[in-house]
């Protein structure tokens, strides 16, 4: 067993495919196939099987790709501290829809234009999948919201923002420029998917205070949730740096009386794991950012 049967073996995991694992890995498809097979023989077990449009693990499939992952992780992190010149490298940002299209492209495109030489690669997806990347090592960095329970990872404060209520133009509720939580009791909400962390927040909020907002519709994306409330679905509360964005004037945002919701940004890493210098460079921008971000 070698580094590179490591790699092909994750790729067909991860693609479900002999095709496009090959493809990916710049080899035949023969080739990476006679590799797969001796590495089954030398296990002594068949890791994937082999279905007509695609392929599934095994159970020792599955067992095995847990030590892979740690062996091929281990085998990044010398390579990277051997060669950690602080200017090239990959770093792997996780965030969740709620946050990723919002904060992280200014953020971005100001790291690649003082690091041309690093990679950066995104992935989004829930706070609970997140997590479960950061604590495995897929990638380097999550960009949350609180609260975060998970163990044995480093937490990091980076902002706060306001949440505002969302409401359709006619909405008698727009003729007050400050609204009391009381006020939307009666209300039906628009909210996102509960596997959203920004619905959890909106609840602790209102629970806290004895109220539950009800919600008649649910989205995946803020956006949808932002065109709902337009056609009079329903009122909404949206983070501060999507109503930023925003510049519909068929929506209404208003801010609520004191004690406003709010949710926290906060910067989740591995402390486990090897950080390299450029690492470290990406996250002191990070929270240099979201103090300028949090200001505007």
């Amino acid at each position: 067993m070698d580094i590179d049967q490591l790699k092909y073996f994750q790729s067909v995991a991860e693609t479900k495919s002999f095709t496009e694992a090959a493809a990916r890995m710049n080899l035949s498809q023969p080739a990476l196939s006679r590799s797969i097979q001796r590495l089954e023989e030398e296990f002594g077990q068949p890791f994937f099987e082999r279905k007509p449009r695609c392929v599934e693990l095994t159970d020792a499939g599955l067992l095995f790709q847990r030590s892979a992952t740690q062996i091929l992780r281990i085998v990044e992190d010398a390579k990277a501290e051997i060669s950690d010149d602080g200017e090239t490298g990959k770093i792997r940002v996780g965030a969740i829809p709620t946050i990723a299209p919002y904060f992280l492209p200014d953020l971005l495109r100001q790291f690649s234009d003082e690091f041309p030489r690093s990679h950066l690669i995104v992935h989004e997806n829930t706070t609970d999948e997140l997590l479960k990347r950061i604590k495995q090592g897929e990638i380097d960095l999550a960009i949350l919201a609180e609260p975060i329970t998970e163990k044995y990872v480093e937490v990091k404060p980076l902002l706060e923002e306001e949440l505002y209520l969302l409401l359709p133009p006619q909405h008698a509720l727009c003729e007050k420029k400050r609204i009391r939580l009381e006020d939307v009791e009666e209300e039906s909400f628009v909210m996102l998917d509960e596997a959203h962390c920004l619905s959890e927040n909106i609840h602790s909020f209102c629970r806290q205070r004895s109220i539950l907002p009800v919600a008649v519709e649910r989205a995946n994306q803020l956006a949808t949730v932002q065109e709902l409330v337009s056609l009079s679905h329903g009122i909404s509360m949206i983070p501060a740096m999507a109503r930023r964005l925003d510049r519909s004037k068929r929506r209404v945002y208003r801010s609520f009386t004191k004690p406003r919701p709010s949710r926290t940004l906060v910067c989740v890493t591995n402390p486990y794991r090897f950080q390299s210098r450029l690492f470290r460079e990406f996250r002191e921008r990070l929270c240099s950012y979201a103090r300028s971000f949090g200001e505007g």
